[in-house]
């Protein structure tokens, strides 16, 4: 891969937004981990950005790495700045926190916040520079620190305190644009539509026509991950395996979908299975491994069915690898995806992941590029584990009844209240308690729904969606009126972070 900017990962929990952030202005990012940083050189590099991260850079195992050795032009951010600023003979110091919004002001012609003058950046560090590196100079202020900006133009070495990939930063792209196409050069020059078109020469070359598994649910990964190989010549076989944790009638919509397509999809209904090594299964890292172990066990017999089978092909995307396990030794686990980090060690296949690098939006766009209709583009995203992950402890045909019943009445109010194609996410979760309530003249003792309403543009971060009053009491009202086992229902009003989307 050529002209790209290398993220070296510190282990912040918005490194994967930097990524993100730096592709919407053309130019394609990758993140590597602070102990592999030499990958830089197996690509044409433009430029390198040392992301944040939770760690102080006087802390006995502090990532680092040597930044006089990169010989390439470094944007320091956050743990980044302060890193070249100690490693360099400048003075970190430390209990000096600040967290949220601070104005920056631009005391100099500096190339790289040209545009930000008085604009507001966010903050999130507990150390601060104190004094400078000979050679560099302060090219931004705000009323609290002295050092919100530095740079060193010479050696093309730049730091900055603040966090300019996060949405509360009011021109952190124009500050990240600034440093890739300004003061790096690299080309505007990636996108969607040139993705597309490596992407297929890559896979007719690796695959060479031969017969690839894939696992298709209906959701937007799946889908085009069987339509981006049927694009590159293999011989795709789309399995569909009902795991028993679908939404209300969600085989019977997902197999007309694919049909429309063109792809021939094997049906496999599975459910009893399922279930049944999920009987008694509350933990939910276990659901998730068993889930992803029972999938790979059921691929393998339908395989077992043809002959010259050697790959096995899946929707997975950057969240799901970020998520699933950390970049760097530094960064926390968050979850373990199905797909991911369910996966046995000897899986049996080679494993293809065309979508990997691409975050859910990008996936979007995409899907749109290969002709696949805007409806299915549109589908909100739905987890591998299914209702597994949103009936928090112990699964029974019971539960999985009442669930279904709630989250079928909650999508038919995203529809009808217009607010469905304008979210991230929305879905009821079932949880473990019962509470005393009373219809008609009697007394009821059940269960509680909690709904979950989220917009984000990517999956790392998600904020709640605000619903008129009139629209959550018909939600609720319905949901309580037509679902048996149900008395009460609550609004889920926390964001991503601290919280996940979905509930395990």
């Amino acid at each position: 891969m050529s002209n790209l900017i290398a993220i070296i990962d510190f282990g912040s929990q918005t490194t994967q937004l930097l990524a993100r952030r730096i592709r919407e202005i053309g130019v394609y990012s990758i993140i590597i981990p602070f102990d592999s940083w030499r990958d830089i050189y197996k690509y044409e590099t433009k430029a390198v950005v040392l992301s944040g991260g939770p760690s102080s850079v006087y802390d006995k195992d502090s990532p680092s790495i040597p930044i006089n050795e990169i010989g390439l032009p470094v944007l320091g951010i956050c743990y980044g700045m302060q890193l070249i600023v100690r490693q360099l003979g400048g003075k970190i110091v430390s209990g000096k926190e600040e967290y949220g919004p601070a104005k920056l002001n631009r005391i100099s012609g500096s190339q790289l916040i040209k545009g930000a003058d008085n604009s507001t950046v966010w903050m999130s560090h507990k150390d601060r520079v104190a004094a400078i590196p000979e050679g560099f100079k302060t090219v931004g202020t705000t009323e609290n620190i002295e050092y919100a900006a530095i740079e060193d133009s010479s050696r093309k070495i730049y730091g900055i305190q603040f966090h300019p990939e996060v949405t509360h930063t009011e021109h952190g792209k124009n500050v990240l644009k600034n440093f890739v196409t300004g003061i790096a050069g690299a080309a505007a020059d990636w996108s969607i539509e040139r993705f597309i078109s490596e992407k297929i020469a890559t896979l007719k070359k690796t695959l060479k026509k031969k017969k690839v598994l894939v696992a298709v649910s209906g959701g937007v990964d799946s889908t085009v991950t069987a339509v981006l190989l049927k694009k590159a010549e293999t011989d795709v076989i789309p399995v569909f395996i009902n795991n028993g944790l679908l939404r209300y009638n969600e085989e019977k919509v997902v197999l007309n979908q694919l049909k429309k397509l063109g792809l021939k999809v094997i049906y496999e209904d599975a459910s009893d299975i399922f279930l049944t090594r999920l009987n008694n299964v509350t933990d939910p890292e276990k659901k998730r491994k068993i889930i992803g172990r029972t999938f790979i066990d059921l691929f393998t017999d339908v395989a077992g069915r043809y002959s010259g089978i050697e790959y096995l092909a899946q929707g997975t995307l950057y969240p799901d690898v970020i998520e699933s396990c950390a970049v760097g030794k530094n960064s926390s686990l968050i979850k373990s995806h199905h797909n991911v980090g369910g996966l046995p060690e000897k899986l049996g296949f080679k494993l293809v992941e065309p979508l990997r690098e691409l975050f859910k939006d990008e996936v979007r766009i995409l899907g749109g590029h290969l002709g696949i209709a805007e409806e299915y583009i549109k589908r909100q995203p739905f987890p591998g584990p299914g209702l597994a992950i949103r009936i928090i402890g112990e699964l029974t045909p019971e539960r999985l009844k009442i669930l279904r019943n709630a989250d079928k009445i909650l999508m038919e109010e995203a529809k009808k209240n217009g607010f469905y194609d304008e979210v991230w996410q929305s879905f009821a979760v079932l949880l473990p308690l019962r509470s005393v309530g009373v219809m008609g003249d009697h007394r009821t003792y059940d269960y509680t729904i909690c709904i979950r309403i989220v917009e984000s543009t990517d999956g790392m971060t998600a904020d709640w969606v605000y619903l008129p009053e009139a629209v959550l009491r018909r939600i609720s009202s319905r949901i309580i009126n037509e679902t048996e086992g149900i008395n009460r229902v609550v609004y889920d009003i926390s964001t991503k972070p601290p919280s996940t989307i979905e509930w395990e």
